[in-house]
């Protein structure tokens, strides 16, 4: 499988920190740089994964089932999740979910037409100090609110126009 220069560098530097022996341990942060590039894990991308952490296939497919955060199918440029666990929810999670759905007219790990923002209500977000809380990629947006979710929302809309 081949990769940009960028991400085929992120996948080396990963992989040399681990000994061997302890291969296995660099699958979860390959699967996310590879399926930054991708926008999804592909079963291709598992056989590689494996191939190179000296582990299964299965045991890739193992880790992808059970992390949310990685898709089987493709996501949005920008994937956004707002959290609903208990701490989000109780500082407005469940209003900014519902209008973030009503908004972009989209559901729960659906990509909106222009495949430019896939939405996905998670669990927690590993934020509840700072709830409620929205995370764009790898940004967290802490203490939201409807109005700074529209700025949010307003601001990936117009990078690309």
């Amino acid at each position: 499988m081949t990769f940009t220069p960028e991400t085929e560098k992120r996948l080396q530097d990963i992989w040399a920190r681990y000994p061997q022996g302890r291969k296995r341990s660099a699958v979860i942060p390959m699967l996310m740089y590879a399926q930054d590039e991708l926008g999804m894990v592909t079963q291709e991308l598992v056989a590689e994964v494996a191939q190179r952490c000296e582990v299964s296939p299965l045991q890739v497919e193992e880790v992808v089932g059970y992390y949310s955060m990685l898709n089987k199918q493709k996501m949005g440029k920008h994937h956004v999740q707002v959290c609903t666990n208990i701490a989000c929810l109780l500082m407005g999670g469940e209003e900014l979910w519902q209008h973030t759905t009503k908004r972009l007219g989209i559901g729960h790990k659906q990509v909106t037409a222009d495949g430019l923002i896939s939405l996905e209500e998670v669990e927690c977000a590993g934020a509840c100090s700072w709830a409620p809380c929205v995370v764009d990629g790898y940004e967290y947006h802490h203490h939201m609110t409807i109005e700074k979710l529209d700025q949010l929302l307003d601001s990936i809309q117009k990078k690309v126009q």
